[in-house]
């Protein structure tokens, strides 16, 4: 096992030098990509429609081609679904990776071809493991199993052979053989889809296996921990798993949860490394030595554009290419990719941190954020107000929400905060003022809005009872890693609800 260790880890490093040319030459990489796409796809439906062919410069691409969300991408899924090709992508596209619906969908499914499989999902994999053998040489993370908290199997139609799921079961349907014995539990297990049945076989296969490193989404990864110290009686992970090394993490922002990982896993050789993936693509994977930022990958077949705040909502906005991004400034994610998907809008929005290398950080959603009152809070400004509240209060966080409560005729408006404390602070009062003192740091507009509490009014933090959000997401049928706590919204519909179902007023 230890040559074998050698061997991988020695593939692994080679990509480096390939990671080194896009990062030396980033714009050239981007263009060639641009190129690609088009000359690709020129004769499918979508091609001929927009004139692929007569298309010479990226500015003309934008100027013709208009943004598109899901609901415009639809009619084009549901044909591809009953077994028509040549659409959007000019490969035959039978996969459908399932995620969270729109207004008007209870789902999305996002086409995944098998170039999008191996030249980005597969290959942002094998970046990942080449990235971390660079930082660790030292590493033994392949004389072990990776243990992947993955989604379920959907369906099969048998008319067409087109199959939807999950992105996780889409990748491990279809890992290559080397990637498939270092993965555990088996495919079966896996691919389970009643959530808790899959914790309690997880758990039983998993404990005896000598697992190395975790892959997953770091909510619902601690559920799984947490099952299996519950199941085995030990004291913390490493006991279980004393060759633990890395968990490779993404889906939804690390700091709430880092501190609650590091209890569950009190070794020293421990590491963790971030990466920002979802169903329309893999995107980032955090670069050495520069802890939760993210390295933008430029050679997946996916082209860029960058949508300035105020351009958000507009079916030709005037979006940015790499060379024309500031740094700390909130863009909407706007991709053209190699499975079809054309100037879609994703609906991340991202901050670049470093330019030449160009490094990001999810900044949150187009969609959730609050901005009642022109606030403008995102979810970036929440994560750091808390992890600093909880510092300063010697607390932890499980879970949360947050939706504005309006202003009445009477009085200012506020924002309330539904939290599921696992380590609750002696002073919630305490606990707010700091939150609230963060985010005026952090957020002018904020800071603006709650001046002499004219517009808005200290925050209501509410503490909510243990396994609210795993029960509130249970009741909706959005057990899984590919489900997220809605973290900022506008409306008050997600809070009512979970108040309602805790009977709490």
């Amino acid at each position: 096992m230890p040559i074998f260790n050698s061997i991988f880890s020695w593939w692994m490093k080679k990509r480096a030098h390939q990671i080194e040319l896009f990062l030396k030459y980033p714009i050239e990489v981007q263009n060639e990509r641009f190129e690609e796409l088009i000359t690709t796809a020129k004769n499918t439906e979508f091609g001929k429609k927009y004139k692929f062919n007569l298309l010479d410069t990226i500015q003309q691409f934008k100027e013709t081609v208009p943004v598109h969300d899901y609901e415009d991408l639809k009619p084009y899924v549901d044909r591809l679904k009953r077994g028509e090709q040549n659409l959007i992508w000019p490969s035959e596209t039978k996969w459908f990776a399932k995620s969270s619906g729109t207004t008007s969908d209870k789902s999305k499914f996002i086409p995944v071809t098998k170039e999008a499989l191996e030249e980005c999902h597969y290959k942002g994999g094998k970046d990942m493991l080449s990235i971390y053998c660079k930082r660790h040489s030292e590493t033994f993370v392949f004389t072990g199993k990776t243990l992947m908290m993955g989604g379920s199997s959907q369906s099969i139609d048998p008319n067409t052979e087109s199959y939807e799921g999950d992105l996780s079961s889409i990748i491990i349907q279809n890992l290559p053989f080397w990637a498939d014995i270092m993965r555990t539990p088996n495919r079966e297990t896996a691919l389970m889809k009643d959530f808790e049945e899959k914790l309690s076989r997880m758990t039983k296969i998993t404990v005896n296996e000598n697992v190395t490193s975790l892959s997953g989404v770091p909510s619902w990864m601690l559920i799984l921990l947490n099952k299996i110290l519950e199941e085995t009686g030990a004291p913390n992970i490493s006991t279980i798993w004393p060759n633990l090394e890395v968990f490779f993490h993404g889906g939804v922002a690390f700091t709430p949860y880092r501190q609650q990982f590091k209890e569950l896993i009190p070794s020293s050789k421990m590491n963790y490394m971030e990466t920002y993936n979802a169903s329309e693509g893999f995107f980032g994977i955090e670069d050495l030595h520069h802890e939760g930022e993210l390295l933008l990958m430029l050679d997946y077949g996916i082209y860029y554009e960058f949508a300035p705040m105020q351009e958000w909502n507009k079916k030709f906005p005037e979006t940015l290419s790499l060379d024309e991004v500031e740094l700390e400034t909130n863009y909407a994610l706007i991709i053209s990719t190699n499975a079809g998907l054309w100037r879609y809008k994703i609906g991340d929005t991202i901050q670049f941190v470093s330019k030449y290398p160009f490094r990001i950080k999810v900044s949150g959603r187009t969609k959730h954020y609050m901005n009642a009152f022109g606030e403008e809070v995102i979810i970036d400004n929440a994560e750091q107000a808390l992890e600093h509240a909880c510092n300063l209060t010697s607390s932890s966080i499980e879970d949360y929400t947050a939706a504005p409560i309006y202003l009445t005729h009477k009085e200012a408006g506020k924002h309330q905060w539904l939290i599921e404390f696992r380590k609750k602070p002696n002073d919630l009062a305490q606990f707010t003022h700091y939150l609230d003192e963060k985010l005026k740091e952090l957020n002018s507009d904020y800071e603006a809005k709650r001046k002499g509490n004219m517009a808005l009014e200290l925050p209501l933090v509410q503490p909510m009872p243990d396994k609210t959000f795993y029960n509130w997401m249970k009741k909706k049928n959005k057990l899984g890693s590919q489900n997220k706590v809605p973290r900022l919204s506008n409306t008050r519909e997600h809070i009512e609800d979970i108040l309602a179902m805790n009977q709490i007023v």
